[in-house]
């Protein structure tokens, strides 16, 4: 018999050992690839319009979902999953006043698949998809969940002013009467100088030129998964614009003769075709989009306003702008999927030129009440292709209150003081160019 060495012991021990490991390194990375996915965040966006529910990964991973009725449930397996504290973390993100989900149960429902279980308040249209890396954030899966039978936002908004159209038709009924009084007197009164004792009628109100209601949809920029532009003290522009919105949206509800709507009232985003199809849908006079964005130079300052423009960007820093805001899809997230997108596509070509003239109109009237107390960008409205703006037969105009990305600007917009002069700036600027372009009456009360 052969004598083996001491070596050759040695060395076969060896080679053994390294299969060994490198079996246990191949094994553990087909766990890995399989199961391996780590949940990086979850976040929760609850609106009227609807709940946004996302999941943040490190790897795309598949899910299926099915709907379950008495009692309403969406079910929904991500694939490629173990359950761990960060996705359990989801149950405790689901709060009582969310519109649509009462509560969520999360658990392991097979080796690798993940199953959760969303309890519903009332029947839904579920939108579930999934976005690839972009901006800051990493793979998301995004679970939408409408309401079956969404609400009218016009009935909403009649609803909600039908004290002050009561108002309205009122005040206009005092002013015909004060017409027909005085017309009377006119044709009652001789022909002599005792014709010049008779009194006046009083004046008619300064409301009297107005017909109907004057509603003005208001959109705060950005929302939920898309923060907007954020400044050096960490100041994120969405919330931002939002407040500045609500002040604004006070004092237009303060007029007798307007009633304002806002795009979004909290927390959540609304994709940009939206913004112009909410404008419409409530038959909107005027649209009122308000940002703080951030430029490439720190030393930018000054507010902006912007109308459409067919031509090209009026400007460098106006097209750049208008790139920027125009995608914030991408980085809020919208399901491309679905079919409303073409028809938002075929929305946003129509954009007229008397749409674009009436909104320099009314973005000069608004430019120059902001400059009256806060440093100019532009000295002129400026003009880019907006998405947010395209609206056809709706007056639009962009407001950019500062440039968050300025230290002494974003402290401006942090100031109370500074937030309310833009809303009534914004207030006046509106006031001017209706009081000069007065809307039509409309056939039908809305």
């Amino acid at each position: 018999m052969k004598k083996i060495s001491a070596t050759n012991l040695t060395r076969r021990a060896h080679l053994k050992k390294s299969a060994k490991l490198l079996g246990f390194v191949l094994l553990m990375s087909e766990i890995d690839i399989a199961w391996g996915a780590k949940i990086l965040g979850v976040r929760v966006w609850p609106s009227e319009d609807y709940t946004r529910i996302t999941l943040e990964s490190d790897t795309p991973l598949p899910i299926t979902q099915q709907i379950l009725t008495n009692p309403d449930r969406l079910v929904v397996d991500v694939q490629g999953l173990e359950l761990n504290p960060t996705i359990k973390d989801l149950v405790a993100k689901i709060k009582p006043n969310d519109p649509y989900v009462s509560q969520v149960r999360v658990g392991q429902f097979q080796p690798g698949i993940v199953r959760l279980v969303f309890d519903l308040k009332e029947p839904i249209k579920p939108q579930l998809f999934t976005l690839d890396p972009v901006g800051e954030y990493n793979y998301r899966m995004v679970f939408d969940l409408y309401p079956a039978t969404p609400p009218d936002p016009l009935m909403e908004l009649v609803k909600s002013s039908a004290r002050k159209e009561s108002a309205l038709a009122k005040s206009n009924e005092e002013v015909d009467l004060i017409a027909q009084f005085a017309t009377k007197k006119e044709k009652e009164a001789p022909k002599t100088p005792v014709a010049q004792a008779i009194p006046e009628p009083k004046e008619a109100p300064a409301t009297s030129k107005y017909k109907r209601l004057i509603t003005i949809a208001i959109d705060p920029g950005h929302g939920g998964e898309d923060p907007g532009a954020i400044g050096a003290a960490g100041s994120r522009e969405k919330n931002m614009v939002l407040s500045i919105a609500k002040r604004l949206r006070d004092k237009i509800e303060s007029e007798v003769y307007m009633r304002p709507y806002l795009t979004r009232d909290g927390d959540y985003f609304v994709p940009l075709h939206v913004r112009v199809q909410k404008a419409r849908r409530v038959e909107a006079d005027l649209f009122v989009s308000i940002h703080a964005d951030a430029f490439i130079e720190r030393n930018a300052k000054g507010a902006s306003v912007f109308a459409l423009s067919q031509m090209g960007a009026s400007s460098t820093a106006a097209r750049w702008m208008a790139n920027k805001e125009n995608a914030s899809d991408l980085i809020g997230g919208i399901n491309i999927k679905t079919q409303d997108r073409q028809v938002a596509n075929l929305l946003l070509d129509m954009s007229t030129t008397a749409q674009i003239k009436d909104s320099l109109q009314v973005g000069n009237s608004v430019l120059r009440r902001i400059g009256s107390f806060a440093p100019l960008h532009k000295g002129k409205v400026e003009q880019a292709s907006f998405a947010v703006l395209k609206a056809p037969d709706i007056p639009s105009i962009l407001v950019e209150t500062a440039f968050i990305s300025n230290p002494q600007e974003e402290a401006r917009l942090n100031d109370d003081g500074y937030q309310d002069r833009i809303a009534e700036a914004i207030l006046r600027g509106i006031k001017e160019y209706f009081s000069k372009n007065p809307p039509v009456a409309r056939s039908v009360n809305s």
